[in-house]
């Protein structure tokens, strides 16, 4: 297991939902919930210096059949945007295939009331994510997902 600080991120139309882990990789907490836009991209980027993250975690929200949709495409086109202002730190994306369902679910055992969940549900989908991506590089000794890196000219070029 790598060692450090990763950041997880539940891209959605209206808000984005951010999860840090500890150094070690072994915990993934809750962080903030952020206008999606421009201001998110800003303020994961502004995380990532501040916390010196190894790397970004990205949801990929694909299709039951694996197909990417709208939605993952809107995710891979903000993990691409991500990846331009971090440099050199690289951005993963992660299938995240029912993150927000099993969010859902975990908030409503924990008690929480369904009306409450819009707040939080974000952040708790970013710690479903990175907690996902941490447990796949614990069992297969490799970092998770596709790395999103950009070629000389600052295109998007993704890499498995």
């Amino acid at each position: 297991m790598r060692n450090g600080i990763r950041i997880g991120v539940d891209v959605g139309k209206a808000r984005v939902g951010v999860a840090r882990s500890d150094a070690a990789g072994i915990l993934a907490t809750p962080y903030e919930t952020m206008p999606a836009g421009h201001r998110a991209l800003n303020g994961v980027a502004k995380l990532v210096r501040d916390t010196s993250a190894l790397e970004v975690i990205v949801g990929l929200p694909l299709n039951m059949d694996g197909s990417e949709g709208a939605a993952a495409k809107d995710a891979r086109r903000w993990a691409q945007r991500l990846a331009r202002k971090i440099l050199p730190v690289p951005v993963r994306v992660v299938d995240e295939r029912l993150s927000t369902v099993q969010a859902h679910r975990q908030l409503r055992e924990a008690g929480l009331k369904e009306i409450s969940h819009k707040r939080v549900i974000d952040q708790a989908a970013a710690v479903i994510i990175l907690e996902q991506a941490l447990e796949l590089e614990r069992t297969s000794g490799e970092a998770p997902g596709e790395v999103i890196s950009l070629n000389a000219g600052g295109e998007p070029v993704v890499e498995e």
